[in-house]
């Protein structure tokens, strides 16, 4: 019985225990914690989300890029919605009648009871005469958020868009919710984390007419947006503006870069598109119309995307890389021998400066074959590797064959074909000097983007090293600069090899009988090197990069003008242009800026 009566006790002391537990656990809930008081008031309160502000960006000298502008976007929760008068509900928003019925539908496989986005980005203007009505719709209500805008129509491809969230977004991080819009391109996406700034929250209470009525319990549960950092752009506004001016009725690019800095004064593609035509209620719209309608592709960006061959301007390289091997000399004379490959102009015995004033093909020919065909095998094939793996080391650290570590997402990186891309293409010691020449004049399997052969300018203007082309000089109030951004690339090549090539890039612009002619200044030293890039049954692209002034170089330029003529023809003029621009801020020779802008070349090509 003793035994019977202590088990009763403790029973009991358990019961009684878990009973005081339950109290306590009510107390806490209906006294102290305030958050089930939140969730019974549900029905009688509105979260709203605070989107914050995206960080702005500004050009090199401080003038706006991309601002926000306030805008709306219509919230429904579905379980709220009743009694409407759907016909006057569709004409104040200007929808259909079945874009309702699919939203609302959407809006339900979301959640019946969780706000979700009915209707988004309802800019300024219109946002008025739909807040007068929008209270009569019971289940709807107004959520402000911010909206980028363009003072400037220029760098839609360098600023990029936004767009709304996709469920791989929601799932690689946790930050962004249903209805977030984050970076889709461009800068926009690059410095997403940096733009985006933090969102807050308002709890806010609302009567059974759907109106707000102020904030819960004075704001003591509300969270302030935080405003995105800011970004100070190496982009010149006025010269990115002039350069895609001059690009109007062509297809191409140009890129523009200081050398001492590796910053990006201008990165125009042509077609372009203006970046306002991206966000708001008709981007959707806009994008397919851009994408589905445009045979010229505006949204491709050609100084960045456009693989094409080096051509003529690869010769530079080719020198640099001779030079330091020692397999020529400034000095050294090669016949032209048009028996081995052709080329055109009258020379015929040329050095190396007279070699690359005039595109000798021949010279260039000799010198790749010294430079794969070194005599350290006596078997061909062999002896084709090791100097094919010498001369890929060397290539590379130009930049070439490899994406440029930069802060424009999407680049392309081009080709410089090694061993392993002949012995998959040919076969294992299947190939030699005699079946891969063609890469000697910038032909061949080598492939460049339009980037890549500014830098290559860059380089050369600084004798020898680049610093990674970027467009972003500071993040933030703080300055913050990416560390990769102020580290020099090293190409390997001595300085004073440097000083034939750009005497040569000099005689092309400025002596009788140079290439590009049409690049020469009176009042500054342009050195630079024309390109054809050929295409078969069709006119060829037109390419030139340079530098000036020769002495403390500002700027470096690559200029693409496809399907139009010689290189010396138009991407010359165009780049000389663009630096008296940069330099001096205004245009003075009128009649060879006319001759630009009067220009067309847009016809389609069957591919």
């Amino acid at each position: 019985m003793r035994d019977l009566s202590e088990r009763r006790i403790v029973i009991l002391g358990i019961f009684l225990v878990i009973g005081v537990v339950y109290l306590i656990r009510l107390f806490y809930i209906q006294v102290i914690d305030d958050t089930y008081k939140l969730s019974a008031k549900n029905q009688a309160l509105r979260y709203v989300t605070q989107y914050a502000p995206r960080g702005l960006i500004y050009d090199r000298n401080e003038k706006l890029l991309a601002y926000n502008e306030a805008a709306y976007d219509i919230m429904v929760i579905p379980r709220q919605v009743e009694d409407i008068d759907t016909n006057s509900f569709c004409e104040l928003l200007t929808i259909t009648k079945e874009e309702f019925i699919e939203r609302i539908k959407s809006a339900r496989s979301y959640s019946t009871y969780k706000a979700s986005t009915f209707e988004k980005q309802i800019p300024t203007d219109q946002f008025a005469q739909i807040s007068e009505k929008l209270y009569q719709y019971k289940g709807f209500y107004i959520q402000k958020r911010t909206l980028r805008k363009y003072p400037y129509p220029v760098a839609g491809h360098v600023l990029g868009y936004i767009g709304e969230v996709s469920p791989t977004d929601l799932k690689k991080d946790s930050y962004y919710k249903k209805g977030d819009y984050i970076g889709i391109s461009g800068l926009e996406k690059e410095y997403e984390k940096e733009l985006r700034g933090k969102r807050g929250r308002k709890v806010l209470l609302v009567d059974v007419h759907n109106r707000e009525k102020g904030s819960y319990k004075g704001g003591e549960y509300d969270s302030l947006a935080i405003e995105g950092k800011a970004l100070y752009c190496s982009i010149d506004r006025e010269l990115q503006a002039y350069g895609e001016k001059l690009m109007q009725n062509k297809r191409g690019s140009i890129v523009a870069i200081e050398p001492k800095t590796g910053e990006i004064l201008a990165l125009v593609t042509s077609p372009n598109y203006d970046p306002n035509l991206l966000v708001g209620r008709y981007r959707s719209k806009n994008f397919e119309n851009l994408v589905a309608n445009d045979s010229l592709d505006p949204l491709f960006n050609r100084a960045i995307n456009a693989q094409y061959r080096p051509g003529s301007i690869f010769k530079l390289v080719e020198s640099l890389i001779g030079l330091q091997k020692g397999v020529i000399k400034p000095s050294t004379r090669i016949p032209c021998n048009r028996g081995i490959i052709n080329c055109h102009g009258s020379h015929t015995n040329d050095n190396l400066e007279e070699a690359i004033q005039h595109s000798c093909n021949p010279y260039f020919h000799q010198v790749y074959k010294k430079l794969i065909q070194q005599g350290k095998s006596s078997n061909i094939f062999k002896d084709s590797e090791i100097g094919l793996r010498e001369w890929h080391e060397m290539v590379t650290k130009f930049g070439f064959g490899k994406k440029l570590n930069s802060d424009i997402p999407n680049m392309l990186g081009g080709l410089v074909p090694d061993v392993n891309f002949y012995n998959r293409w040919y076969g294992e010691g299947r190939w030699a000097f005699s079946t891969i020449y063609s890469n000697s004049i910038g032909e061949g399997e080598l492939g460049v983007v339009p980037i890549q052969m500014a830098n290559l300018a860059a380089t050369i203007a600084n004798k020898g090293f680049y610093y990674t082309p970027h467009l972003v000089k500071a993040i933030g109030d703080e300055g913050i600069v990416r560390e990769e951004f102020i580290t020099k690339n090293e190409t390997g090549i001595d300085s004073n090899y440097f000083s034939p090539v750009i005497n040569a890039m000099s005689a092309v612009v400025n002596q009788p009988g140079g290439t590009a002619r049409r690049a020469r200044m009176d009042s500054v030293e342009v050195c630079g090197k024309t390109g054809t890039v050929q295409n078969k049954d069709r006119p060829d692209h037109s390419v030139f990069i340079c530098f000036a002034p020769r002495e403390d170089p500002k700027i470096a330029l690559a200029v693409y003008v496809e399907y139009s003529d010689f290189g010396g023809v138009w991407a010359a003029p165009i780049s000389s242009l663009m630096i008296e621009k940069y330099l001096y801020g205004e245009i003075k020779r009128k009649d060879k800026e006319q001759r630009i802008l009067d220009a067309s070349f847009l016809t389609i090509y069957e591919e």
